[in-house]
């Protein structure tokens, strides 16, 4: 399965920011609690990570996922305002992942994919709808480059458990 190179658009950035605004928004006006942001910060993770894939499931979706929102984004925007809003904003990578790296993604997806079976109506829309911001914005320059380390940490992590298995601690 080859990936979707798919650069985001302004409209699909704005609707990854409102997808974020509104979970956020459930955070800040409720309790403030640290754990209830989990389900947040780990989709959003999950999605960026899903971006360094050069292909795959993840790969694949997180292409999809900016094509489809670039075309929501933009009919939603249009009817809204009269005015569209696709143009492309500069592309990013956040990186590259080895293969010990690509495990650990594996392993986030697994526990994503738990999370979700495993969650409320309300965290289950949170970990998709921030999964789905994630692969729209860590497509762009800034966002990417925000969090350029991360594959980094994923493929330092993978080899850590590499050398552990292996006997080299």
């Amino acid at each position: 399965m080859t990936t979707t190179q798919t650069s985001a658009t302004l409209a699909g950035c704005a609707v990854a920011f409102a997808i974020l605004f509104l979970n956020l928004r459930k955070w800040w006006t409720g309790g403030r609690a640290l754990k209830d942001l989990i389900p947040t910060i780990q989709g959003f993770v999950t999605g960026a990570l899903g971006t360094a894939c050069a292909g795959g499931l993840a790969g694949w979706l997180a292409g999809c996922t900016r094509q489809a929102a670039n075309t929501g984004g933009d009919k939603a925007i249009s009817g809204t305002t009269g005015t569209g809003a696709g143009s492309a904003v500069a592309s990013g990578s956040i990186g590259q992942l080895t293969a010990e790296g690509a495990v650990v993604v594996f392993l986030l997806f697994v526990v994503l994919f738990a999370s979700y079976k495993a969650a409320s109506k309300q965290d289950k829309g949170r970990l998709v709808g921030t999964l789905i911001a994630g692969f729209i914005l860590c497509a762009t320059a800034g966002v990417a480059g925000a969090l350029r380390g991360l594959p980094d940490l994923a493929n330092s992590l993978g080899l850590s458990i590499g050398n552990a298995l292996g006997g080299a601690l």
